[in-house]
Formats: C-alpha cells, sequence, structure tokens
C-alpha cells in the first residue's frame, strides 16, 4: 500500500510539473527583450533591436528619451521580412545605420534611416558575416566588422563540419569602412589580422583595435591591442598583455588608450581591471588595481574623465574615473545586469556623460528600455506590463571560506509552507570568469522553471568569478574544482542553516564550465541526489586536443598539457569517476566547438559501466549555445524530470 500511494503522489507531482512548466514557457516566451540599446550622441533618442523570448526575428525600433509615454516608440520604416541588429547612430544624431536581412534570406546589409525612423537606404551588398558599425566622427564613414564570404558568430555557435586538410583557408574578420559619398566599401584592416573589436582615432585615420592573427575563434586569448592605419591598412601592435584585453576606446584628443585587462575566460563576457596607456604605445597604467570590482565596458567622457560599467558583487556598478585626481566615484550600484560592448550588452551612454539608456531587468521586474542620467532614469517602454513572476522573490546570501568573502544568490518557491522542507538545486554558472546576477528570466530558464515548481535555488559566485575584484577572479587558477567547490559547498551550508530546505533532497547542475563542476562535484561529494551536466568537461587531458579554443587554457592551467599533463589530470572528473553515487543526466550539443561531444559520452560510458543511473541527450545540430528554441525547452523539460524523479 505504501509503495502504491508513493507511485500516485510521483504520478500526481510529475502531471502538477508539466503543466506548470508549460504554462511558464508559454509566459515567459512572450516576454519582449531589447537588444543592442544605443542612444543619440545629443542624447535625444534611443534605438534597439526588439524581440520576444521565443525569439520572434528582431526589429529596430526607435524612440524619444525624454520621458516619452508608453506606446511612443516606433518602429522604422523598412519594409518586409528581416532581422534587424546593430545600431549605431551617426555623430550629428540625424541618422541611424544597423545591419538587416531585409530583402535578403539571410544576410545582412548595412541600412540607414533618418533619426524617425525614415528614409531607409540600403548601403552595402556584401557577402559573408557583418557586425558592430561605428562611425568616424566626422560622419562620412561607418566601419564595420566583416567576414567577406563566410559566416561568424564566435565559437559558442554550432561549430561547421570540418573535413579534409583542417585550417588550410583562415578567413579573418576584418574591418571594412564604408565611404558614404562614394558608397565603396574598403577593407581597412590587413588579411593577416583578425579583429576582434575596435574604435576610430577622433581625426579618422586609424583605429585602436584588439586583434591576433587567425583562426579568430582560438587566438583571442593572445589578442594584442594594435594601432591600424585606415588608409593602407598598417598595422602596428602596441601593448601585448599578459592576460586578455577587450574594449579598446581612444580617448577625444586622440593621445591616450584605455582598455579592460583581466583573466577572462570567454571572448564577449569582459572582466577585470581598466587601464590607459599612450596611443603611441607604452607602459599602461592599472587605474583600478585593488578594486574590490571588475570594470566590464568603458566609455571616456573628456580627456581626463571614464565612465565605466562593472561586475559588483552580484550586481553591476556604474562609476566614474577621473584621471588627473585621480579618483574614482560610483554614480549607481544595483542587483541588475548593466553592461555595454560584449554579448548581450544593453548599456548605451552620451559622448558627454549626461545621458544614457538601459534596458533594466531582475529576478521581479521584467525588462524594459529607461533613459536619463545615470541612474536617474524614466522608463520609456511596458511592452512586458502583464508579465508575472511564477516564482518567489530572489536574495542575496554571502558567506566566508578559507578567509575569503563569497556571494550568491537564492531564488525561492512561490509559496514556502510552514513546517514545511523543500528540495535545494545549485546551479554553477560557466565561465569560470563569469557571474550569477538578476536578469529576467529567458523562455527556457531552469532556475525560474525550478523555483516555480517548488525548489529553492541555489545561485553561487564562488573563486573564480567577477565582481570581487581580479586577485578573486585568478583564486581558481591551477585549482578548478578545488577552492571554488569549497566555496560553494560552505554556500550550501550556509543556505541550509538560513532557509527551510531538506538536506536529504539537494541536486546540482550547471552548463559549460558550470557543467564541468557538475562532473566534478558528483566525483567529490554524495550530497546531491541528482545532478544534470550541461556541455561538461569529464577530462582536460583529451580535452585539450578536442576543443577548437584551447588558447583558453593556459592562462587557467599555466602550460599546455604537453609541458605539464599533472595539472590537468588532478582536476579531471574521469580520475574519480569510481566515487560517483549520484544519478546524472548528460546533456550536450553535437557540433559544440566549446565543451566538445565526446567529453559527455566519456563522463556518460563511465558511470553507465559503472552502473551509476545516467542517460546521455545529444542535440543534433547545436553548438555550445543552444539556438533552436525547441531543444532549449527541451533541456529544460528533461532536467525537472531527474529532479522530479529523484527528489520528490
Amino acid at each position: 500500500m505504501r509503495r502504491m500511494t508513493r507511485l500516485v503522489l510521483t504520478l500526481v507531482f510529475a502531471a502538477s510539473a508539466v503543466a506548470q512548466t508549460a504554462q511558464l514557457t508559454a509566459e515567459l516566451g512572450r516576454t519582449v527583450l531589447y537588444e543592442g540599446v544605443a542612444l543619440s550622441p545629443d542624447g535625444k533618442r534611443v534605438a534597439w533591436a526588439q524581440t520576444t523570448a521565443a525569439r520572434q526575428a528582431p526589429q529596430m525600433f526607435l524612440a524619444a528619451s525624454t520621458g516619452s509615454s508608453p506606446g511612443a516608440p516606433v518602429r522604422i520604416g523598412v519594409i518586409g521580412p528581416r532581422t534587424d541588429s546593430d545600431p549605431a547612430w551617426s555623430p550629428d544624431s540625424k541618422t541611424l545605420a544597423f545591419f538587416s536581412t531585409a530583402g535578403e534570406k539571410e544576410q545582412a546589409q548595412l541600412w540607414t534611416v533618418s533619426a524617425d525612423g525614415g528614409n531607409p537606404r540600403k548601403r552595402t551588398h556584401l557577402k559573408g558575416y557583418a557586425a558592430r558599425p561605428r562611425w568616424s566622427r566626422d560622419g562620412k564613414r561607418i566601419a564595420f566588422l566583416h567576414i567577406e564570404g563566410a559566416g561568424g558568430g564566435g565559437p559558442h555557435l554550432a561549430a561547421p563540419v570540418r573535413t579534409g586538410v583542417i585550417d588550410a583557408q583562415i578567413l579573418n574578420q576584418r574591418i571594412g569602412a564604408l565611404d558614404l559619398g562614394s558608397g565603396r566599401v574598403e577593407m581597412a584592416s590587413p588579411a593577416g589580422l583578425h579583429v576582434y573589436d575596435y574604435d576610430w582615432s577622433p581625426d579618422g585615420a586609424a583605429f585602436v583595435a584588439t586583434a591576433a592573427p587567425g583562426p579568430g575563434y582560438n587566438n583571442w586569448w593572445i589578442a594584442e591591442i594594435h594601432t591600424i592605419r585606415a588608409a593602407t591598412g598598417e598595422a602596428k601592435p602596441i601593448y601585448k598583455p599578459a592576460l586578455q584585453v577587450a574594449v579598446p576606446r581612444w580617448s577625444p584628443d586622440g593621445k591616450t588608450v584605455a582598455f579592460i585587462e583581466g583573466l577572462m575566460s570567454d571572448e564577449g563576457f569582459h572582466g577585470g581591471d581598466l587601464l590607459t596607456m599612450p596611443a603611441a604605445g607604452g607602459t599602461p597604467v592599472n587605474r583600478t588595481r585593488d578594486r574590490k570590482s571588475s570594470p566590464s565596458s568603458l566609455f571616456w567622457t573628456a580627456n581626463d574623465r571614464i565612465l565605466f560599467t562593472e561586475h559588483a558583487g552580484g550586481g553591476s556598478a556604474i562609476s566614474e574615473l577621473a584621471l588627473g585626481q585621480p579618483s574614482i566615484r560610483t554614480l549607481w550600484r544595483g542587483a541588475e545586469n548593466v553592461h555595454a560592448y560584449g554579448y548581450f550588452s544593453n548599456f548605451a551612454l552620451s559622448p558627454d556623460g549626461g545621458m544614457s539608456a538601459v534596458a533594466r531587468s531582475d529576478y521581479q521586474t521584467p525588462p524594459e528600455v529607461w533613459a536619463g542620467p545615470p541612474g536617474q532614469w524614466t522608463k520609456l517602454t511596458s511592452n512586458n506590463a502583464s508579465q508575472k513572476t511564477m516564482w518567489g522573490p530572489a536574495e542575496s546570501l554571502e558567506w566566508t571560506n578559507q578567509g575569503m568573502r563569497i556571494q550568491g544568490w537564492i531564488l525561492r518557491p512561490r509559496q514556502v509552507e510552514p513546517d514545511k522542507r523543500y528540495p535545494m538545486i545549485v546551479v554553477i554558472h560557466g565561465g569560470p570568469s563569469g557571474v550569477e546576477k538578476p536578469s529576467w528570466p529567458g523562455a527556457s530558464s531552469v532556475p525560474a522553471m525550478l523555483a516555480a515548481n517548488g525548489y529553492f535555488v541555489f545561485l553561487p559566485n564562488p573563486r573564480g568569478s567577477y565582481g570581487q575584484g581580479e586577485a578573486f577572479t585568478q583564486a581558481n587558477v591551477k585549482d578548478f574544482g578545488g577552492g571554488d567547490l569549497h566555496d560553494i559547498l560552505a554556500g550550501v551550508d550556509r543556505a541550509l542553516a538560513r532557509y527551510p530546505i531538506d538536506p536529504n533532497r539537494l541536486g546540482v547542475t550547471g552548463w559549460s564550465y558550470g557543467g564541468y563542476m557538475t562532473m566534478w562535484t558528483v566525483t567529490q561529494t554524495n550530497r546531491f541526489r541528482a545532478a544534470v551536466a550541461g556541455a561538461g568537461i569529464a577530462n582536460w587531458q583529451s580535452y585539450y586536443g578536442q576543443n577548437l579554443i584551447d588558447r583558453w587554457m593556459i592562462p587557467f592551467f599555466g602550460a599546455s598539457v604537453y609541458d605539464d599533463p599533472a595539472v590537468y589530470e588532478k582536476s579531471s572528473p574521469i580520475r574519480f569517476i569510481k566515487a560517483v553515487k549520484t544519478p546524472t543526466l548528460v546533456i550536450v550539443g553535437e557540433r559544440d566547438a566549446v565543451c566538445p561531444a565526446p567529453q559527455s559520452y566519456e563522463f556518460w560510458h563511465a558511470l553507465r559501466t559503472l552502473g551509476v543511473p545516467t542517460e546521455l541527450v545529444v542535440y543534433a545540430g547545436e553548438g555550445h549555445m543552444f539556438v533552436d528554441p525547441k531543444n532549449r525547452v527541451d533541456v529544460q523539460d528533461r532536467t525537472l524530470a531527474w529532479f522530479e524523479k529523484r527528489l520528490r
């Protein structure tokens, strides 16, 4: 009878979870998202690409930035089905440039419209990947990044099928420049360099850029800062960093270059210290040394002032650096994810720093576009006013471990009944150079789905994360799975002491580095009764020769696997695989270039051989970042089902 009762309860919980998750997915899928927010230099207009969490094709919108009423934003006048991206304003604020596939199946071309969204004009006839338009300061040219005759998008997308002579032809991403007068497009950087980011010099004669020889998907980790003559393409390296560099920007007088340098595991997810150096080359000055945050993007507002965004604890801040004094003052700080440039940027600033625009959200508040002086914003849109949370409040959780202050987030179930204990899932972020910050969940959000179904969700920021200074970010070098796992387990203890959580119903999951940490965790402890490892790494030694971005590993391990195999072996889950007792679901994309599928096969095969409950799901055609919404939802559903079966 007891067994029958348990079966009935299990079926009831499963049916309830399926219905709850389907409703959550549908509701979140209708969330309007704002991508590539751009502010006109005069501060009067904002542009963005608007889509939904269910990934309708993004289209460009415009709005006045002076407190317009909801409904004021207008869709630009380009006709027909299309995908728009990368808005960029002209220096005189009269024209908006952006990329659009209007009139073409998938090929993006550069378009311009007037400030009110009218007079659309297609300006290029490109073949290949194109992105990140930037106007010269005289308004006569528009530069952009271009891979002629090939696709792009970085290593997180599905890797192409590689046959024949590998890397026999390397197609680098170069700076293209459109002359608006003649309509001609010229390549303005040399063919031998892959350019990752760039900025015009004030006189329009040159660019400052982060660049390295190809292949581009692998060599960002050894990129140097170059100046490139716009007329000749002559490139001159001016700084070879010890770590990774991003966001090079020229001062208004052209005498100084500022940039971010730090230990970064992924292109596009920046964090480190803010440095400045002479534009002609020389010794950089670290302007944020020992600051307990991680600058992520920067804007010159005067020759002696830089406004920058930063990862601050488990949130964001906007601060201003006065070079002459020197001093830093914080203009705004909040439990949100605010940054410019890189992936998923949502912040823009006028040249004088007086006006800004930002797409804001947190765990409880869906995204909308706001504008105003930094930190003094007025909401411009209300597209998500009907969105409601199906999970409980989020709370910052702090604890100490081995002398370090650690922070994370607890996402509570929507209803917590007195005298009842709940299961908890630990969700470990990717990176490791990353940070968990509050933002509204996407259509297939595992944390939101779990909290909506009655789980406490713990999202830790252990050592190796951004947000507490460069020393903290570097604290897991040559120690993957060591101190960071101890930080996480100490955080679990803190959560158990503070919340009504059942210590016998704990789960763990993560993606990318979080997937590795999930595999590692179940080899080191049996505290967790279920695990889901997404795009994980089972064996650092074999991984070195399988992934397409092995350059990222040397700053973290100190040497290649051929020079120091022991440092890779000691952090490999496969070395301790016989200790695993935890039922583990393993998930990966078929064409993942970052965490290749053979790593997941190896872990799953070992568990199956050893008799540990396991299942492997490989998603056809997907890379590291899943593109097909159906597959993202399936990952969410399988994750919930795995935990429901073992923790209810």
